[in-house]
């Protein structure tokens, strides 16, 4: 089996000093690519280095919602540094009122700028949503991110949204919270995705799956994902391996098998 890690963050401080063994591990767990996605200006060299140093690992350019300080990106710097071969996404973007619900307009603002990008490049979005669905969901629709496409990532709202965000033309990714003992009502919207439409991710650093819980995550923890993404949905993991990589390399396009 293979599979595709389609949002982990490897530039973190806590791979600097065992990158190629992380890399090693991954591709020794079948796990043949991993999308590193930029949360700030200020490393995406970082995270572009990576990719241009290892074939199996893709870029994206973005600014987290959470960000609050540094180079606050405009559309053309955006289209700038995504006419990149290796970076393949715009993002990660989005709104998140839970830590920041004073910065509501200015996330706002930040969320309008990176779907523009998208438009403009022709590259997906990758969308982070935190206590804001509504919003994020409206600003989706007003600002037509739906011609650009993406994935909701790490995804952990109701089925209402991901069903709004399908019809939108968007994924859903899960992360290692699925497997967590207390997010049944996660699982329940992971067997309800249509299978061309499912992704899997680990958001490493953060949030390993069962049975790694309290670990550092990475890449090589996305099959954890798969497996439980399989047994919710009554279907034989090599299937969600292939779907969702075959997702993977569809939704962004500019990325190569």
């Amino acid at each position: 089996m293979q599979f595709v890690d389609s949002h982990c963050h490897i530039d973190f401080p806590e791979f600097h000093a065992r990158t190629d063994a992380v890399i090693s591990a991954m591709q020794g767990a079948g796990v043949t690519h991993a999308l590193c996605v930029s949360v700030d200006i200020e490393n995406f060299p970082r995270v572009l280095a990576l990719a241009e140093r290892f074939p199996a690992v893709y870029a994206s350019v973005g600014v987290h919602p959470d960000h609050d300080d540094g180079v606050e990106p405009e559309v053309d710097m955006l289209v700038t540094l995504a006419d990149h071969p290796r970076v393949v996404a715009i993002g990660e973007t989005g709104l998140d009122f839970y830590r920041h619900p004073e910065r509501a307009e200015a996330q706002k603002s930040r969320f309008a700028q990176h779907i523009e990008a998208a438009r403009r490049t022709g590259k997906p979005l990758i969308i982070h949503t935190r206590s804001a669905s509504d919003d994020t969901i409206a600003m989706m629709r007003t600002h037509r991110a739906d011609e650009a496409g993406g994935v909701m990532h790490c995804f952990t709202e109701t089925w209402e949204v991901a069903r709004a965000s399908l019809e939108l033309g968007f994924h859903i990714s899960f992360s290692g919270i699925v497997t967590f003992k207390s997010a049944q009502d996660l699982r329940e919207v992971a067997a309800r995705v249509p299978l061309d439409r499912l992704l899997i991710e680990t958001d490493s650093p953060y949030l390993a799956p069962v049975p790694h819980r309290g670990k550092t995550n990475e890449p090589a923890f996305v099959p954890h994902v798969a497996r439980c993404v399989a047994e919710v949905r009554g279907e034989p993991v090599e299937r969600i391996a292939e779907a969702t990589r075959e997702n993977f390399f569809r939704l962004f396009r500019h990325a190569q098998a």
